[in-house]
Protein backbone atom coordinates (compact mmCIF):
# COMPACT_ATOMS: atom_id res chain seq x y z
CA UNK A 1 0.00 0.00 0.00
CA UNK A 2 1.42 3.37 -1.05
CA UNK A 3 1.17 6.13 1.55
CA UNK A 4 -0.04 9.51 0.33
CA UNK A 5 2.49 12.32 0.78
CA UNK A 6 1.50 15.18 3.06
CA UNK A 7 0.31 18.40 1.43
CA UNK A 8 3.26 20.78 1.05
CA UNK A 9 2.45 24.36 2.07
CA UNK A 10 3.54 27.29 -0.08
CA UNK A 11 3.65 31.00 0.73
CA UNK A 12 0.65 32.43 -1.19
CA UNK A 13 1.30 36.08 -0.44
CA UNK A 14 3.71 38.03 1.71
CA UNK A 15 4.25 41.64 2.76
CA UNK A 16 5.97 43.78 5.37
CA UNK A 17 4.13 45.61 8.12
CA UNK A 18 3.97 49.38 7.74
CA UNK A 19 4.03 51.31 11.02
CA UNK A 20 2.49 54.61 12.03
CA UNK A 21 3.38 56.83 14.95
CA UNK A 22 0.46 57.30 17.33
CA UNK A 23 -0.56 59.99 19.82
CA UNK A 24 0.75 59.49 23.38
CA UNK A 25 0.27 57.26 25.40
CA UNK A 26 0.07 55.07 22.27
CA UNK A 27 3.40 55.06 20.45
CA UNK A 28 3.31 53.01 17.26
CA UNK A 29 0.92 50.67 15.42
CA UNK A 30 1.10 48.36 12.43
CA UNK A 31 -1.42 46.01 10.84
CA UNK A 32 0.03 42.52 10.50
CA UNK A 33 -3.33 41.34 9.13
CA UNK A 34 -5.43 44.27 7.86
CA UNK A 35 -9.12 43.95 8.76
CA UNK A 36 -10.37 44.64 5.24
CA UNK A 37 -8.97 41.27 4.11
CA UNK A 38 -10.70 39.13 6.75
CA UNK A 39 -12.24 36.86 4.09
CA UNK A 40 -8.73 35.86 3.01
CA UNK A 41 -7.65 35.24 6.60
CA UNK A 42 -10.82 33.49 7.91
CA UNK A 43 -11.14 32.48 10.78
CA UNK A 44 -8.72 35.31 11.63
CA UNK A 45 -10.09 38.84 11.37
CA UNK A 46 -7.08 41.08 11.97
CA UNK A 47 -3.80 41.26 13.82
CA UNK A 48 -2.37 44.50 15.22
CA UNK A 49 1.17 45.12 16.41
CA UNK A 50 1.23 47.86 19.05
CA UNK A 51 3.73 49.72 21.17
CA UNK A 52 2.02 51.63 23.98
CA UNK A 53 2.25 52.94 27.52
CA UNK A 54 -0.15 52.92 30.43
CA UNK A 55 -3.47 54.58 29.62
CA UNK A 56 -3.76 53.53 25.95
CA UNK A 57 -6.35 50.77 26.29
CA UNK A 58 -8.40 51.46 29.43
CA UNK A 59 -11.78 49.86 30.22
CA UNK A 60 -13.62 48.84 27.02
CA UNK A 61 -16.16 46.21 25.84
CA UNK A 62 -16.08 43.38 23.29
CA UNK A 63 -18.59 40.89 21.88
CA UNK A 64 -18.65 38.16 19.26
CA UNK A 65 -15.01 37.12 18.82
CA UNK A 66 -11.80 35.99 20.56
CA UNK A 67 -8.38 37.58 21.02
CA UNK A 68 -4.94 36.01 21.28
CA UNK A 69 -2.37 38.50 22.58
CA UNK A 70 1.35 37.70 22.42
CA UNK A 71 3.65 39.92 24.50
CA UNK A 72 6.78 40.69 22.50
CA UNK A 73 8.43 43.05 24.99
CA UNK A 74 7.65 45.15 28.06
CA UNK A 75 4.91 44.17 30.49
CA UNK A 76 1.17 44.03 29.88
CA UNK A 77 -1.37 44.36 32.69
CA UNK A 78 -4.72 42.67 32.15
CA UNK A 79 -7.75 43.79 34.17
CA UNK A 80 -11.28 42.48 33.66
CA UNK A 81 -14.57 43.28 35.35
CA UNK A 82 -14.92 39.72 36.69
CA UNK A 83 -12.08 40.44 39.11
CA UNK A 84 -9.21 39.17 36.98
CA UNK A 85 -5.90 41.02 37.17
CA UNK A 86 -2.47 39.85 36.09
CA UNK A 87 0.78 41.03 34.53
CA UNK A 88 2.09 39.29 31.43
CA UNK A 89 5.76 39.39 30.45
CA UNK A 90 7.64 38.86 27.16
CA UNK A 91 6.80 35.48 25.66
CA UNK A 92 3.47 35.18 27.50
CA UNK A 93 0.12 34.89 25.74
CA UNK A 94 -3.37 35.89 26.82
CA UNK A 95 -6.48 34.33 25.35
CA UNK A 96 -9.89 35.98 25.66
CA UNK A 97 -13.20 34.63 24.48
CA UNK A 98 -15.24 37.83 24.49
CA UNK A 99 -18.35 35.78 23.81
CA UNK A 100 -21.50 37.69 24.68
CA UNK A 101 -20.01 40.46 26.89
CA UNK A 102 -16.38 41.07 27.80
CA UNK A 103 -15.24 44.23 29.53
CA UNK A 104 -11.53 44.62 30.21
CA UNK A 105 -8.46 46.87 30.11
CA UNK A 106 -5.00 46.23 28.66
CA UNK A 107 -2.24 48.51 29.83
CA UNK A 108 1.47 49.00 30.04
CA UNK A 109 2.95 48.65 33.53
CA UNK A 110 4.64 51.57 35.32
CA UNK A 111 6.95 53.21 32.73
CA UNK A 112 7.20 50.15 30.49
CA UNK A 113 6.47 50.34 26.79
CA UNK A 114 4.30 47.29 26.10
CA UNK A 115 4.90 45.72 22.69
CA UNK A 116 2.17 43.26 21.73
CA UNK A 117 0.68 41.31 18.85
CA UNK A 118 -3.09 41.01 19.18
CA UNK A 119 -4.97 38.63 16.92
CA UNK A 120 -8.75 38.80 16.53
CA UNK A 121 -10.24 35.37 15.94
CA UNK A 122 -13.82 34.97 14.77
CA UNK A 123 -16.52 32.99 16.55
CA UNK A 124 -19.20 31.12 14.58
CA UNK A 125 -22.69 32.57 14.86
CA UNK A 126 -23.85 29.91 17.32
CA UNK A 127 -21.00 30.76 19.72
CA UNK A 128 -21.13 34.57 19.66
CA UNK A 129 -23.23 34.55 22.84
CA UNK A 130 -20.95 32.08 24.64
CA UNK A 131 -19.47 32.58 28.11
CA UNK A 132 -16.72 35.17 28.52
CA UNK A 133 -13.39 33.46 29.27
CA UNK A 134 -9.87 34.72 30.00
CA UNK A 135 -6.81 32.45 30.05
CA UNK A 136 -3.21 33.48 30.64
CA UNK A 137 -0.57 31.18 29.14
CA UNK A 138 2.85 31.89 30.59
CA UNK A 139 5.80 31.18 28.32
CA UNK A 140 7.33 28.62 30.68
CA UNK A 141 4.08 26.61 30.72
CA UNK A 142 4.03 26.04 26.95
CA UNK A 143 5.79 22.78 26.00
CA UNK A 144 9.01 23.06 24.01
CA UNK A 145 10.22 20.47 21.49
CA UNK A 146 13.92 20.85 20.59
CA UNK A 147 15.33 19.96 17.18
CA UNK A 148 18.77 20.28 15.60
CA UNK A 149 19.46 24.03 15.53
CA UNK A 150 16.35 25.23 17.29
CA UNK A 151 13.09 24.54 19.09
CA UNK A 152 9.33 24.85 18.68
CA UNK A 153 7.22 26.14 21.56
CA UNK A 154 3.56 25.15 21.35
CA UNK A 155 0.96 27.52 22.80
CA UNK A 156 -2.14 26.03 21.19
CA UNK A 157 -3.14 22.89 19.32
CA UNK A 158 -1.35 19.60 18.79
CA UNK A 159 2.01 20.35 17.20
CA UNK A 160 5.25 18.34 17.10
CA UNK A 161 3.65 15.64 19.23
CA UNK A 162 2.69 17.91 22.13
CA UNK A 163 -0.47 19.77 23.11
CA UNK A 164 -0.41 23.48 23.84
CA UNK A 165 -2.20 24.75 26.98
CA UNK A 166 -4.28 27.46 25.29
CA UNK A 167 -7.89 26.26 25.16
CA UNK A 168 -9.67 28.17 22.39
CA UNK A 169 -13.42 27.94 21.78
CA UNK A 170 -12.56 27.66 18.08
CA UNK A 171 -9.53 25.33 17.90
CA UNK A 172 -6.35 26.91 16.53
CA UNK A 173 -2.64 26.20 16.54
CA UNK A 174 -0.05 28.73 17.66
CA UNK A 175 3.65 27.87 17.54
CA UNK A 176 6.79 29.90 18.21
CA UNK A 177 9.76 28.54 16.25
CA UNK A 178 13.33 29.59 16.92
CA UNK A 179 16.14 28.64 14.55
CA UNK A 180 19.87 29.27 14.31
CA UNK A 181 21.52 30.09 10.99
CA UNK A 182 21.09 27.28 8.49
CA UNK A 183 18.73 25.33 10.72
CA UNK A 184 15.68 23.74 9.11
CA UNK A 185 12.36 22.64 10.56
CA UNK A 186 9.21 21.17 9.05
CA UNK A 187 6.06 22.21 10.91
CA UNK A 188 3.08 19.90 10.59
CA UNK A 189 -0.40 21.47 10.55
CA UNK A 190 -3.91 20.23 9.71
CA UNK A 191 -4.14 20.70 5.95
CA UNK A 192 -7.66 22.24 6.17
CA UNK A 193 -6.39 25.08 8.39
CA UNK A 194 -5.92 28.54 6.94
CA UNK A 195 -2.54 29.72 8.25
CA UNK A 196 -0.04 32.54 8.29
CA UNK A 197 3.41 33.22 9.67
CA UNK A 198 4.97 36.34 11.14
CA UNK A 199 8.73 36.83 11.44
CA UNK A 200 9.58 38.34 14.83
CA UNK A 201 13.34 38.23 14.29
CA UNK A 202 15.83 37.17 11.65
CA UNK A 203 15.21 35.91 8.16
CA UNK A 204 13.51 32.71 6.99
CA UNK A 205 12.96 30.83 3.74
CA UNK A 206 9.44 29.41 3.95
CA UNK A 207 7.28 26.97 2.04
CA UNK A 208 7.73 24.55 -0.84
CA UNK A 209 8.19 27.59 -3.12
CA UNK A 210 11.03 28.88 -0.89
CA UNK A 211 9.91 32.46 -0.31
CA UNK A 212 12.29 34.61 1.71
CA UNK A 213 10.54 36.50 4.53
CA UNK A 214 12.50 38.83 6.81
CA UNK A 215 11.74 40.51 10.15
CA UNK A 216 8.34 42.29 10.21
CA UNK A 217 7.28 40.10 7.29
CA UNK A 218 3.95 38.27 7.04
CA UNK A 219 3.27 35.23 4.87
CA UNK A 220 -0.13 33.67 4.17
CA UNK A 221 0.03 29.97 3.37
CA UNK A 222 -1.68 27.65 0.91
CA UNK A 223 -4.09 25.08 2.37
CA UNK A 224 -6.68 22.48 1.38
CA UNK A 225 -10.02 23.48 2.86
CA UNK A 226 -11.56 20.07 2.21
CA UNK A 227 -8.48 18.19 3.37
CA UNK A 228 -8.57 15.65 6.15
CA UNK A 229 -4.88 15.01 6.62
CA UNK A 230 -1.66 16.75 7.58
CA UNK A 231 0.31 19.43 5.78
CA UNK A 232 3.95 20.42 6.06
CA UNK A 233 5.51 23.88 6.19
CA UNK A 234 9.25 23.93 5.57
CA UNK A 235 11.30 26.65 7.29
CA UNK A 236 15.03 27.39 6.90
CA UNK A 237 16.78 30.17 8.83
CA UNK A 238 19.08 32.58 7.00
CA UNK A 239 20.24 34.44 10.12
CA UNK A 240 21.95 33.55 13.40
CA UNK A 241 18.74 34.18 15.34
CA UNK A 242 15.37 33.69 13.69
CA UNK A 243 12.03 33.59 15.47
CA UNK A 244 8.76 32.88 13.66
CA UNK A 245 5.18 32.68 14.90
CA UNK A 246 2.78 30.42 12.96
CA UNK A 247 -0.99 30.59 13.48
CA UNK A 248 -3.57 28.26 11.92
CA UNK A 249 -7.32 27.65 12.15
CA UNK A 250 -10.18 26.18 10.12
CA UNK A 251 -12.23 28.78 8.19
CA UNK A 252 -15.75 29.50 9.50
CA UNK A 253 -17.15 30.88 6.22
CA UNK A 254 -19.79 33.18 7.67
CA UNK A 255 -20.31 36.83 6.77
CA UNK A 256 -19.31 39.17 9.60
CA UNK A 257 -19.55 42.86 10.44
CA UNK A 258 -16.46 44.06 12.35
CA UNK A 259 -17.44 47.41 13.86
CA UNK A 260 -15.51 49.12 16.66
CA UNK A 261 -15.03 46.69 19.56
CA UNK A 262 -17.64 44.20 18.29
CA UNK A 263 -17.71 41.50 15.60
CA UNK A 264 -21.19 40.23 14.74
CA UNK A 265 -23.02 38.78 11.73
CA UNK A 266 -25.19 41.81 10.94
CA UNK A 267 -25.38 45.55 11.53
CA UNK A 268 -28.53 44.98 13.60
CA UNK A 269 -26.52 42.80 15.98
CA UNK A 270 -23.83 45.50 16.17
CA UNK A 271 -26.45 48.09 17.13
CA UNK A 272 -27.81 45.68 19.75
CA UNK A 273 -24.32 45.29 21.24
CA UNK A 274 -23.90 49.07 21.58
CA UNK A 275 -27.37 49.32 23.10
CA UNK A 276 -26.64 46.53 25.59
CA UNK A 277 -23.38 48.22 26.59
CA UNK A 278 -25.10 51.58 27.14
CA UNK A 279 -27.72 49.85 29.29
CA UNK A 280 -25.06 48.34 31.54
CA UNK A 281 -25.52 44.73 30.42
CA UNK A 282 -21.75 44.27 30.10
CA UNK A 283 -21.37 44.83 33.84
CA UNK A 284 -19.24 47.32 35.79
CA UNK A 285 -16.05 48.94 34.47
CA UNK A 286 -12.74 47.05 34.54
CA UNK A 287 -10.59 49.14 36.87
Amino acid sequence: MVEMANFQREVKDHWYVQYQEMGFPAIQKGWVLPADRWRDFDPFILMAEDWFKKGTFPDHPHRGFQTVTYVVDGRLEHIDNAGGRDILEPGDVQYMNAGWAARHAEDGVDDDVAHTLQLWLNLPKDKKNSETIYQNVYGEDAPVVPFDGGAVKVFSGNVAGVEGPLDSIVPITLSEITLSEGAAFTLELPDNHNAFLYVLAGDVVAGENEVNVKKHGVGTLSFQEDGEGTSELKLISKKRRTKVLVYSGAPIREEIVPHGPFVMNSMEEIKQAYDDFRKGKFGPPAV
